[in-house]
């Protein structure tokens, strides 16, 4: 119910400032839009650095089987203990067993959730462990022997966490490089979402602000509704994982960067397009490309391990970056709006952090 209202609003909001320029004929004030656009880029910067990429890590590194890795190091310890001939192999055996009667529950709710994933991993540490002792039980070996098998097990466990751990983090490297590059491919194809700045560029090259070209324009409009649809795969992954307070920040950022978004594409439709309807299509397109893709995001990542949703989030991080970073980076490169565009973008990252840091203080949010 929540990712509905979470799609609701964004389609209101996607709504509202896109169709304004086209039906209430609301000017654009290019210094007001600029100053909302640089507000918004550092929001969504702030946004990613502070919550999305922080939460998409914690996420995608989430120890599925940490009580595993407690037992493990149980484990290595009473080995150490026999090893140093503290204690002899039957009582280590003893004291295994021990740690793995403390262990059951949680070693019975991971079987039943790697069979509800489908995994292929093959059966737990526990398990194995517990097969051990029952080989001991039964006579089939001997103290000793089965000491030194468990302590197999418990090498071979580490070496293979260790191994899944650097794989982990070469896949979230990957992950927000994966959605920065999807950005820049679409910008470099001409499908960029800086719409406002191709009307601006049109109008100061031509001298006149009235030429169509529905090639170009339906490019934009591809562009700006995959932009979109980035979006709303950030507030999905968001709510499928479940933090209220982390997907209303999401999509707080995907908002104030998707109201003057809207607004652009309703200016500059309008310029391109012939005929109002197809200036509203243009708009109505754009306008649900994030609600839908909230919706889709949230039914297909609600079910699936929390390490996927966490990669999720750290693509959606990758396109907040550039997005951030590209919206403003030609007014900060021009000697004449640099320091104006600055200010705009520190007051949006200034504004969302205070809030955080108010809304953590408060019990409010997930601290990180």
């Amino acid at each position: 119910m929540s990712a509905l209202l979470y799609a609701a609003v964004a389609l209101i909001i996607a709504l509202i400032c896109g169709l304004a320029p086209i039906l209430m004929g609301i000017k654009e004030n290019k210094e007001r839009l600029k100053q909302l656009t640089g507000i918004a880029a550092g929001i969504i910067l702030a946004s990613a650095m502070l919550v999305v990429i922080p939460e998409g890590y914690e996420l995608a590194t989430t120890d599925e089987h940490s009580a595993e890795e407690a037992l493990a190091g149980n484990v290595a310890l009473v080995i150490l203990e026999v090893s140093h001939g503290e204690i002899n192999a039957s009582s280590g055996i003893e004291e295994i067993e021990e740690l793995l009667g403390g262990h059951g529950d949680v070693h019975e709710e991971d079987a039943h959730e790697e069979d509800a994933h489908g995994q292929e991993s093959g059966e737990s540490l526990s398990g194995k462990i517990e097969h051990v002792i029952e080989e001991f039980e039964s006579g089939e070996i001997n103290a000793s022997a089965g000491i030194e098998e468990i302590e197999e097990l418990i090498s071979s466990h580490s070496h293979n966490s260790g191994h899944e751990e650097h794989a982990s983090g070469l896949l979230m490297g990957g992950a927000i490089l994966a959605g920065f590059l999807l950005m820049f491919i679409l910008e470099g194809s001409g499908m960029g979402h800086s719409v406002h700045e191709e009307h601006h560029n049109h109008e100061h090259n031509h001298g006149h602000g009235h030429i169509h070209h529905a090639a170009a324009g339906g490019l934009l409009v591809f562009g700006l509704t995959m932009h979109a649809a980035t979006d709303g795969l950030a507030v999905g992954a968001a709510a499928a994982a479940g933090d209220i307070a982390v997907t209303a920040t999401v999509l707080l950022a995907v908002l104030i960067h998707k109201g003057p978004a809207a607004f652009s594409l309703g200016v500059f439709s309008a310029h391109e397009r012939a005929e109002r309807k197809d200036s509203i299509k243009d708009v109505v397109i754009f306008s649900l490309a994030t609600p839908v893709m909230i919706l889709l995001a949230n039914f297909a990542l609600s079910g699936l391990e929390k390490n996927l949703i966490g990669l999720t989030m750290l693509f959606s991080a990758g396109t907040f970056l550039y997005v951030a970073t590209v919206d403003t980076l030609p007014d900060i490169h021009n000697p004449e709006t640099g320091k104006k565009a600055l200010t705009y973008v520190i007051m949006g990252v200034l504004f969302l952090t205070i809030a955080l840091i108010i809304l953590n203080n408060l019990g409010i949010g997930h601290a990180h």
